[in-house]
């Protein structure tokens, strides 16, 4: 593998505008993220077309924010790493106009990257010692995955949500309780004063060989539960409902990562995306995993949401599979893991 390997990416699939330095795809130099959560909290959730203007406005400042901190210069960058789906369209074409521009004036590689391959490649960052074979289970606001990475590069997807993805879920339930946005900290926080056997809520049952997941039930038995509630006048009690709630999402979660272990004798689970740092999640799976003998890893927080270094990362090992991307290269908001 290449060696002191320096990699400016760029990450603005959503409602993050994030430029990083990162070092061989294990060392972070710089990891510059300006959020746009309060921008969007009055909507109660992200509108795709104020999210590219904020890009616009952001990723300079941004991107150079980053070089400043990492301490390098633009001609001492050998390569760019930049997001190209999946995402909110015109949100990536923010990042992906950049990253071209600066490769094509650099006259270095320019290197596209999954996002999903991103969340897991932040494990790379936080476990420097950590190679493939292993499970990972994606939790994000748009996805769900409970994938197999044979190889660096090489990802078989062994499960995934029929309907909303498990963040997607936690949004809708936050907003109907009034918790506003987002909602996956916010109902992480109150389900702590709740029962979570307070009110018995549906998980999707799918054949036992099947690792897929569904979200719409549980968010519907939700949405059901309260509406029965005000047409009786009757009281909810908010954090019973939200522990619960989470109870229902995070045992299936659980559940389908440890199956796709036994199913391909591995024994580790590197958790990635924004719901990885959810409290419930991780101290379910740590002791559901200590009884399997298999080992978690979860990144950090600032590695779970939507940042440059993860996509830096995942760059890095896409240069030494020998991948890199002409300057045609377009957005694409369905993006499969796996795609090229």
């Amino acid at each position: 593998m290449k060696e002191n390997f320096k990699i400016l990416s760029i990450e603005s699939s959503c409602d993050e505008t994030s430029a990083a330095v990162v070092v061989d795809g294990r060392e972070v130099l710089s990891n510059v993220i300006a959020s746009q959560i309060s921008t969007h909290e009055k909507f109660g959730g992200v509108v795709p077309e104020v999210a590219s203007r904020k890009h616009i406005e952001a990723i300079s400042a941004v991107v150079q924010e980053a070089l400043d901190e990492a301490n390098v210069t633009l001609n001492e960058i050998d390569a760019v790493g930049v997001t190209y789906g999946p995402g909110l369209v015109g949100a990536l074409l923010v990042g992906l106009q950049y990253a071209k521009s600066l490769a094509y004036a650099l006259n270095i590689p320019l290197i596209g990257v999954n996002h999903i391959e991103g969340h897991i490649s932040a494990n790379f960052i936080e476990y420097k010692e950590l190679e493939p074979p292993f499970v990972t289970l994606v939790v994000s606001g748009g996805h769900t995955f409970v994938v197999h990475m044979k190889d660096y590069g090489e990802f078989e997807v062994m499960g995934e949500t029929k309907d909303d993805a498990a963040g997607e879920a936690y949004d809708k339930v936050a907003r109907a309780l009034g918790l506003g946005y987002p909602g996956g900290p916010k109902i992480d926080k109150i389900a702590k004063e709740g029962n979570n056997n307070a009110i018995k809520f549906p998980k999707a049952n799918f054949h036992q060989e099947c690792l897929d997941f569904s979200f719409s039930g549980v968010k519907s038995s939700v949405l059901n539960y309260l509406n029965k509630a005000e047409m009786k006048n009757e009281e909810v009690n908010i954090p019973d409902v939200a522990a619960s709630f989470q109870k229902s999402v995070v045992e299936v979660l659980v559940e389908n990562a440890i199956k796709a272990c036994k199913i391909k004798n591995v024994d580790k689970i590197a958790i990635a995306g924004g719901v990885a740092s959810n409290s419930c999640l991780r101290a379910t799976m740590i002791n559901e995993c200590e009884k399997e003998g298999i080992k978690v890893l979860f990144p950090k927080p600032i590695l779970c949401t939507d940042n440059a270094a993860m996509i830096g990362s995942a760059a890095y090992f896409e240069y030494n599979c020998g991948r890199t991307s002409d300057l045609t290269l377009n957005a694409i908001p369905n993006l499969k893991l796996g795609q090229r």
